[in-house]
């Protein structure tokens, strides 16, 4: 992570924060100066490993476990985050489920999981954290989109709907909070270098035919550093947009 202060003295929270690019995304705005809560729902080692890594790195942190799409827990993990650090100026929304499931056999109960998780998610740690990015007049929000809701994928159809709504709803926010100095963005993963180890997890490509023009896969820092700059200072006059990160696996 390239140290840097273009966000010091600015709080984040990033969902999902604990593992894979919500790690990555920590470590690299707390790299910048932020202070960063890390949220899990289901990796809580990892997320104590985060807080671990960027405090050893000279940065602050904390971890806070709770379910993106239970609104109690949301409004607490929010209300924790303010009264621990004293304000909040960024929110990343990363937490998703990813799953593979043959259309015709995906269930109602999976098909609302997977929608629960990105989109209510999403709504509900917006709706929360909104009147402390108000109060310092200048918030930030970065959604992190898939880039199978661009281009498709088979067996995907849940998790591509949430990702698309994703990216509609960046745009939505943007229009929204722009009169109060909020910008809104969306980044876009390309294939990604992380562990995938949890079950009906999607596989990686075995060979260069699966791989962008770039010829492999992004790490986990690169699409933390577009999410970084985009919380900076310098990318006040960036909203509403959809940033794809993805080796030119995808040219919209």
């Amino acid at each position: 992570m390239t140290p840097g202060s273009e966000l010091q003295g600015k709080v984040a929270l990033v969902t999902g924060g604990a593992r894979n690019i919500g790690r990555a995304i920590s470590r690299s705005l707390a790299a910048g100066g932020a202070t960063v809560m890390v949220n899990a729902n289901t990796s809580q080692g990892d997320a104590k490993n985060t807080v671990a890594m960027i405090k050893s790195s000279g940065g602050k942190a904390a971890f806070h476990f709770a379910d993106v799409t239970d609104p109690d827990a949301v409004a607490k993990m929010v209300d924790a985050t303010v009264k621990q650090f004293g304000r909040l100026d960024i929110l990343v929304n990363n937490a998703a489920v990813r799953s593979e499931t043959h259309f015709e056999d995906i269930k109602l109960e999976e098909w609302h999981r997977v929608l629960a998780t990105v989109l209510d998610g999403a709504f509900l740690c917006t709706q929360s954290c909104l009147p402390h990015l108000i109060r310092v007049r200048g918030g930030t929000i970065v959604n992190i989109g898939g880039l199978t809701a661009h281009k498709g994928a088979s067996n995907r159809a849940h998790v591509i709907t949430a990702k698309a709504g994703i990216a509609g709803m960046t745009r939505a926010l943007a229009l929204d909070l722009a009169p109060r100095r909020i910008t809104v963005n969306c980044v876009v993963p390309g294939t990604i270098e992380t562990v995938r180890g949890l079950p009906g997890a999607p596989l990686r490509p075995r060979d260069r035919r699966g791989l962008p023009p770039i010829g492999r896969r992004g790490e986990p820092e690169e699409v933390a550093a577009v999410v970084r700059m985009l919380c900076g200072p310098d990318a006040r006059y960036i909203t509403g947009q959809t940033v794809h990160v993805n080796g030119g696996g995808f040219m919209p």
